[in-house]
């Protein structure tokens, strides 16, 4: 089988990637702009939420090119924030990235995982669709600024 992201490693994020996830999520309007104790807290297995997240690098140089986050509630998990750098967009690591995750997840006894997208993030939602999510329903006017529907994706764990 094809790699569709050759030149990058994923594995589970580290504390020493804290930095480099709160600037590359920084960098991007899109993502969630958590705290620096939220990504500390996805390390953490003694949480209240079991988290489970993992970073994508770019193999020769080590470059932080993307991370994604997952809470755990065995049988359902939620996809909470999966980002990839500009520089690195289009280039497979964001489903290089959920692959990983939902992996992990099903090892950890997650059957099906849910996500929520604003209803205009037609990018987000092609890849959601790509990686085999499907529309479970909406929550009208759940963003603001601007006030927008949330789209609510489900996929099964395989």
């Amino acid at each position: 089988m094809n790699d569709p992201a050759p030149g990058f490693r994923i594995r589970s994020m580290a504390l020493n990637d804290v930095d480099g996830v709160l600037t590359l999520a920084s960098s991007l309007p899109e993502a969630p702009h958590w705290p620096r104790a939220a990504y500390e807290g996805c390390l953490d297995p003694h949480a209240v939420v079991r988290r489970l997240s993992c970073v994508a690098e770019e193999a020769t140089t080590g470059v932080l090119a993307g991370f994604a986050v997952a809470s755990l509630n065995s049988p359902q998990s939620e996809l909470e924030s999966i980002a990839v750098a500009a520089e690195f967009q289009r280039r497979g690591v964001g489903g290089r990235l959920w692959r990983f995750l939902a992996s992990a997840l099903a090892e950890k006894g997650a059957s099906e995982a849910f996500l929520e997208v604003r209803v205009s993030n037609r990018r987000a939602l092609a890849l959601y669709r790509s990686l085999g999510f499907t529309e479970a329903g909406r929550r009208p006017r759940y963003y603001a600024d601007p006030a927008e529907d949330a789209v609510i994706l489900r996929c099964i764990l395989r």
